[in-house]
């Protein structure tokens, strides 16, 4: 392995160990329920998908249209998702 290589492929592993540490803990979190649970998962997953917009789509590099359009995705996602939690909530 080249010196490069390494040096290219140090921050999609650590961004990697971080997302699975990140659901480890959202993980544990689902195993000991305790009141106010929801709120730390909610959170954590909050800070995986900014890991995801920022370092895997790298959106800080992009110029401002892809920003938007990456943004505006994960936001219609999430309205979705949201949507479908409420469908399943209410039955």
């Amino acid at each position: 392995m080249t010196p490069d290589f390494v040096r290219s492929m140090r921050v999609p592993v650590l961004v990697c160990a971080a997302l699975l540490g990140l659901l480890g803990g959202n993980l544990l979190l689902g195993q000991f329920a305790f009141p106010g649970a929801g709120y730390f998962e909610a959170a954590l997953s909050g800070v995986m998908v900014l890991l995801l917009l920022f370092f895997s789509m790298e959106l800080i590099r992009e110029p401002p249209v892809i920003r938007f359009f990456g943004v505006a995705g994960f936001l219609w996602v999430a309205i979705m998702f949201v949507m479908t939690l409420t469908d399943y909530l209410t039955r």
